[in-house]
């Protein structure tokens, strides 16, 4: 058997989640936790992060490094009530920078909190019947879905699978209660134990999409477990299941890679479909590597053990076979911004949140915008994976007073006046807070859109809808390597420059250029867009041209 990793470790040894986390948050002298514990507060929903843009600088004046929190909430398909909204936005105030952050798993996450903030965040959280549990840690994580209920009549049914199946994979451990909010333990132990994650939770962590055709906004073969939803006759008739998808790799280390899932069949009906992800999750328990982390995701897995053996494991856990997969079509992946219409009658806005920002800038207050359409109480929130906002559920007596808001506040002019990269266009966190980022992220990318804006326009290419993403280093929060032009980031002010992915989300990008800076990324594009404009076919996306022409 080979020797374990440090974290699995920790895990066995944690009881339940637990570890010392309760003697590190009373420990005064030191804004951080114990090393052991950064690795236990992830299953809590939290990174124990610092300020890298200070780290010299503390460092000359013999200070520990400026250490903080980031707090991410479980939103199942991305849905906040307006009094949720407000409660996200007072804590945000009070205990972290202010700035809400649209994550690309359709979640809110929160920055720059002392570890002295943690627990009153949390207690305010669950007050307004708020969690981050299992958020982040080698366990499932928030599950996706197709965000606009514009995409069909019965998106409210696919929509409540995400929090079933939410639901379904939650560890049974109570340490976020006892830890947080000050529950009294269970007198018997028994009570929390576990059938799925068991002491040692999963060997990674585990990414789970639920898909609307023919709209891929969730980039569902990205994950995990991808469910796409069949449809027929309006009828909601079961899933398409792909599994092995997942975008990180290292640099350097040519056991890994991104991947997108694979279709194994079709499973029938809410009790299949939930067996069916169920066993997934343990067959990754039981036959993922422990040992290597790099190698750990399921897309190794199901690479090493092949898709036959897995497909045969699975119907054996499940007791029922995997029918043929039925045939399903996307055509796009993108939010639908502006004004839509659902089936009901009900209004909903799609407002522009670049790279998922929500402050209050010079061009538009959006975080004010926001906080006053939740104080009427007349719209919900939704979340997109492409990190922007849909005002919701709004009914036609209300929409006029909607608009105003939106209108005063400068949000419908930033979202229609942005280009239509731009709003297709997304990055992660990266620099300052990431101590993963290599390079900049999205800080650096509305800047370099602002000169590659320009160059569409120089070569009559303002309407193509190229999809342009950015990652600060090579793990693909911002899942770069699936966008027709995808920037990964290797050193400061440094990317490869990655071409090739379609506009559906069905094929990875590939290299193009390693290791170059902004003078050598516009020169490049400067080209490209010209060849694309004077050579590609009617209705050729930028994508596909680049394969045709075997840019890559």
């Amino acid at each position: 058997m080979s020797k374990k990793s440090a974290i699995e470790i920790i895990k066995e040894a944690s009881d339940g989640l637990r570890g010392t986390i309760r003697e590190s948050l009373q420990d005064e002298i030191t804004g951080a936790i114990r090393e052991d514990d950064q690795a236990l507060i992830k299953f809590h929903g939290m990174y124990q992060q610092d300020d890298r843009d200070r780290r010299e600088e503390r460092a000359a004046k013999k200070l520990e490094r400026l250490y903080s929190f980031m707090i991410r909430l479980r939103l199942p398909g991305g849905f906040l009530t307006p009094e949720q909204w407000i409660a996200v936005h007072d804590v945000a105030g009070k205990n972290a920078t202010g700035v809400i952050k649209i994550t690309s798993r359709q979640t809110l996450q929160l920055h720059g909190m002392i570890k002295s903030k943690i627990k009153p965040t949390i207690r305010s959280f669950n007050e307004a019947k708020l969690d981050s549990i299992a958020t982040c840690g080698d366990i499932n994580r928030n599950v996706l879905c197709s965000s606009h209920p514009k995409e069909s009549p019965i998106h409210a049914e696919v929509f409540g699978y995400a929090d079933r199946i939410s639901r379904l994979l939650m560890p049974k451990t109570r340490a976020y209660y006892e830890i947080w909010l000050d529950e009294e333990p269970l007198l018997d132990k028994k009570e929390e134990e576990d059938p799925l994650y068991r002491d040692r939770y999963l060997p990674r962590k585990f990414k789970i999409a639920i898909a609307i055709p023919p709209n891929n906004d969730v980039d569902v073969f990205a994950n995990d477990v991808g469910l796409i939803a069949v449809i027929e006759n309006n009828t909601l008739v079961g899933f398409n299941i792909a599994i092995g998808g997942g975008l990180s790799s290292t640099h350097g280390n040519p056991d890994t890679y991104p991947r997108l899932a694979t279709l194994i069949g079709f499973v029938p009906g809410e009790e299949k479909t939930l067996k069916a992800v169920y066993e997934i999750a343990t067959i990754q328990r039981d036959h993922g590597n422990r040992s290597d982390r790099k190698l750990a995701r399921l897309k190794y897995t199901v690479d090493r053990v092949g898709i036959d053996w897995f497909k045969e494991e699975l119907e054996r856990r499940t007791g029922f076979a995997l029918e043929p997969v039925r045939k399903t079509i996307f055509t796009s992946r993108k939010d639908h911004f502006g004004w839509h219409q659902n089936e009901e009658g009900l209004w909903y806005y799609t407002a522009l949140i670049e790279n998922g920002r929500v402050t209050d800038e010079a061009t538009a207050q959006v975080k004010s915008a926001l906080l006053a359409v939740a104080h009427t109480g007349k719209a919900n929130f939704r979340f997109t994976c492409n990190q922007n906002v849909i005002i919701s559920d709004v009914k036609e007596a209300d929409k006029a007073a909607i608009e105003a808001i939106l209108d005063t506040y400068g949000v419908i002019l930033l979202t229609e006046k942005s280009s239509v990269t731009r709003r297709h266009s997304m990055a992660c966190v990266a620099l300052p807070t990431c101590p993963l980022a290599l390079a900049e992220a999205q800080r650096y990318l509305p800047g370099l859109l602002d000169k590659i804006e320009p160059l569409l326009h120089k070569h009559q290419l303002q309407q193509e809808e190229i999809i342009i993403r950015m990652t600060g280093c090579p793990n693909g929060c911002a899942r770069s390597y699936a966008a027709e032009i995808g920037f990964v980031g290797t050193g400061p002010g440094r990317y490869n420059l990655q071409l090739g992915g379609d506009r559906v989300g069905e094929r990875l990008n590939k290299i193009y250029k390693t290791d170059i800076a902004e003078e050598e990324i516009l020169q490049t594009l400067d080209v490209l867009f010209n060849t694309f404009s004077a050579e590609k076919n009617m209705g050729e996306t930028f994508g596909d041209f680049a394969l045709r022409k075997a840019w890559v």
